[in-house]
């Protein structure tokens, strides 16, 4: 299952999956749902071992990854769900019309059909839920592709025992040996091989733009070029309206200083910026938030690399032009820790400034203090696009600013009301994507069953005999599928 990689097997690694795609594609919805079910089943048959192995690489603690362990497993049975239904396939009917005036019309039948081998980067901030059977891997099983997985090197015994977890599922269930392959490989040539590898037909990556980016070039320089599904992160923008801090801004502080720590601020919708209109509610705001923020420990981060980036990043933060250190951990941060830190700065210097719409990857947040609306109206429209966007205000305020908050829509994939962008429902209405820089397609989710389709493509099938034809789209309707039969929705 695991390979030590060179180009010689990662080669080896892609022929196989090939070889296994052939024959993975032509499994039931049925006989999917219960490979996925399996691999469910097994890696919470690992038990405490899995949690204590992911808290010894990753210093996370155990309620932490027992949740995300959980998210993994409920995931991967959404999707068994979804291709036991099957109607996600989105299979359409046109029959022929023989005697049609001036032309005839063909038997015309279309499907999504799965795009071949996925290349799935392993995420170092999420070592069950965006890594070895995360998201991205269980929609392309889902979807029909077989999976090659790179491990991230900063969980590489987690992602070891989820990977031969999956590798019991294959067998119980009958699988093709090499549907999932497993790769240890730290090197960037490997990811490169990886996606420039003639066999490859996407990749799923969660993590940082330069990393993200990356392998976007790599696939768009190929002979063919094949699509990236990068998640890249995002500052997520809150906009504070007046209404709210003059009725509810001890609270808000509360909920935000929550957000902004909550696992050390490694969240890729961590708060990383917020926004309102300068008045003495939005001073005093500031400072509750801050004082809430001085009483949180420091926390240790994922790993070295994480803990000193954000070291780095921090302090170029905070010696830009205007910026001021509102607050940081009481309690001093120790080796490969990051501290609580809140800043602020004028609207005027945060337009000039490109450098400040950066994301400090930990827990960092920047408040903006704008004049008038028309300023922080600008600061929007300086917004690269993001994965959240939220607005704390009153019901009337709201209304009164429906064109602002529209604008905002303009920048996010997702956008809420008096809530924090922490915490991603796994739901079939939950969007997890962007414009971008914070995806490569902000047409795609990576949370929910909905990410399948990225894995997918259409195919008509014209004037094929019924023998030939897939299940979904025989005239006997074998799976009793919902389908769209001569614009009619029917079984």
């Amino acid at each position: 299952m695991s390979k030590e990689t060179s180009s010689t097997s990662i080669d080896t690694a892609l022929q196989q999956s090939q070889e296994a795609f052939l024959v993975y594609r032509r499994v039931s919805g049925a006989k999917k749902a219960d490979f996925l079910e399996a691999i469910a089943v097994e890696i919470e048959a690992l038990g405490i071992r899995l949690l204590q192995q992911a808290m010894e690489e990753t210093n996370l603690p155990e309620a932490r990854l027992a949740g995300e362990r959980a998210r993994t497993c409920n995931q991967l049975r959404q999707f068994s769900t979804l291709v036991k239904e099957g109607s996600w396939v989105d299979a359409r009917i046109d029959t022929a019309i023989p005697d049609r005036a001036p032309l005839p019309r063909p038997d015309l039948r279309k499907m999504m059909v799965p795009l071949g081998p996925v290349v799935v980067f392993g995420a170092s901030n999420f070592p069950f839920a965006y890594s070895t059977a995360g998201v991205d891997t269980a929609s392309a099983l889902a979807a029909g592709c077989t999976v090659v997985l790179k491990a991230h090197p900063a969980h590489p015994k987690t992602s070891e025992m989820v990977a031969d977890a999956i590798s019991k599922a294959i067998a119980k269930t009958g699988m093709h040996v090499h549907t999932f392959q497993h790769v240890q490989d730290s090197s960037f040539e490997s990811g490169k091989a990886l996606v420039q590898h003639p066999l490859t037909k996407a990749v799923g990556f969660t993590g940082s733009f330069s990393g993200g980016m990356a392998l976007y070039h790599y696939a768009v320089q190929r002979p063919d070029p094949i699509p990236v599904f990068s998640e890249m992160g995002s500052i997520n923008p809150v906009f504070i309206l007046p209404g709210a801090l003059k009725v509810r801004r001890e609270k808000v502080a509360d909920m935000y200083a929550a957000s902004i720590t909550q696992s050390v601020g490694q969240f890729c919708t961590n708060p990383g910026l917020m926004m309102g209109l300068q008045s003495p509610a939005l001073d005093q705001f500031t400072q509750q938030l801050g004082d809430k923020m001085k009483n949180i420990a420091p926390g240790t981060m994922l790993h070295p690399g994480i803990a000193s980036n954000f070291k780095k990043n921090r302090e170029k933060a905070l010696a830009q032009k205007g910026v001021s250190l509102v607050a940081e951990s009481i309690e001093k941060p120790k080796e490969n820790q990051g501290t609580s830190t809140l800043s602020t700065v004028n609207a005027s210097d945060f337009l000039n400034d490109p450098v400040l719409v950066e994301e400090v990857f930990g827990p960092y947040s920047l408040l903006v203090k704008a004049s008038t609306i028309e300023e922080l109206t600008a600061a929007v429209n300086k917004l690269p696009g993001q994965l959240t966007a939220t607005i704390i205000g009153e019901e009337d305020e709201l209304i009164h600013y429906a064109e602002f908050i529209q604008l905002v829509m303009e920048k996010a994939g997702r956008v809420i009301i008096n809530g924090v962008p922490t915490g991603v429902e796994v739901c079939p209405s939950m969007h997890h994507g962007g414009p971008f820089p914070s995806t490569t397609d902000s047409r795609f989710t990576s949370v929910g069953t909905d990410a399948i389709k990225r894995f997918v493509r259409p195919v008509s099938f014209q004037n094929f005999p019924e023998a030939l034809l897939p299940a979904e789209l025989k005239q006997s309707n074998p799976l009793g599928i919902w389908r769209l039969v001569n614009s009619e929705l029917k079984k």
